[in-house]
């Protein structure tokens, strides 16, 4: 089984440790700062990596140091950048990412915006099994051919997964409804289900947006998690975790439902695989360093059986 992840590739900042999130005309301090391999694609990958899946990365860098930091911490999680593109006319993006109880990020795209899908020809696809795509509003280069990459993915057998993540624009344009139709998997927080629903029920929400086919995963935070399938709804609870960086929870979630439907778990365990992923991930500064290994899943999920 292996994974092919196209998408944004950049690093993070992250400031933690302040009773208050930054406001304008005002400075607050931070107990602690990292700089960490950022964006939801890669920390997906890295995630994936982590449990054991052979993971592959596509996505475009600037020549620069952020571009070497990102394609040599992706290297050290595991995961095989030999399809990363380097381009020296480019900048490689960035977030500043405050954290608090939440979150407010702040994001300088570069790079992130310029991977097309026409650069990904289709003998690429040959030799994996499932395609994951994050941060579609953030890949405006990409989006006009998400549909046909999605396509060409299924007629080569892959399966499709998709987290289109936050709308900056807060229009959450229906451009998504024609991708959906190749896609196996969508992923949705909170926020994200209730912008493309028009709904901020959560089951109703997850009916709204559902096509029939695809199986549309709600990661609801503290609240767990949800998902419909075949017209069926299922849940799982959070786990307990004291959180130190949410950063990236939602990316190592993804990465665990993803590695047990891969394996064709039950959907009841999927959502548990990845509500303890994306929980644990939850340890450490940075959306990766907290990630947990396979192993360590699974002795929390067999507790979770025997409670």
């Amino acid at each position: 089984m292996k994974v092919l992840v196209v998408g944004e590739l950049n690093a993070d900042l992250i400031f933690s440790g302040f009773s208050s999130l930054p406001q304008p005309g005002k400075e607050v301090l931070a107990n602690d700062f990292s700089l960490e391999l950022g964006s939801s694609s890669a920390i997906c990958a890295a995630g994936l990596a982590r449990l054991g899946t052979a993971v592959s990365f596509l996505g475009k860098v600037g020549a620069d140091v952020l571009g070497r930091f990102c394609m040599d911490e992706l290297t050290r999680f595991g995961v095989d950048i030999g399809l990363v593109r380097v381009d020296s006319s480019l900048k490689t993006g960035i977030t500043a990412s405050f954290s608090a109880e939440d979150r407010a990020l702040a994001t300088f795209p570069g790079a992130i915006a310029e991977l097309r899908a026409g650069e990904i020809a289709a003998s690429i696809l040959t030799g994996f099994s499932h395609l994951h795509v994050s941060s579609y509003y953030l890949q405006r280069g990409l989006q006009p051919g998400l549909p046909g990459l999605f396509r060409a993915a299924r007629q080569a057998e892959l399966t499709v997964s998709l987290d289109p993540g936050h709308d900056p624009s807060d229009q959450w344009s229906q451009g998504l409804a024609e991708a959906l139709e190749h896609c196996d998997v969508l992923f949705l927080n909170e926020v994200e289900l209730a912008g493309l629903s028009g709904n901020s029920n959560v089951t109703e929400g997850l009916r709204t947006v559902s096509n029939g086919r695809t199986i549309v995963v709600a990661k609801l935070g503290k609240r767990g998690c949800a998902a419909l399938a075949a017209g069926r709804y299922y849940s799982a609870e959070a786990i307990e975790v004291e959180a130190i960086d949410t950063t990236g929870a939602g990316d190592s979630f993804n990465a665990g439902f993803l590695h047990a439907w891969l394996r064709r778990l039950p959907i009841e365990s999927c959502l548990e695989c990845g509500s303890i992923c994306g929980g644990l991930s939850t340890r450490k500064l940075g959306g990766c360093g907290g990630q947990a290994g396979w192993a360590e899943v699974e002795q929390r999920m067999a507790v979770l059986k025997n409670t």
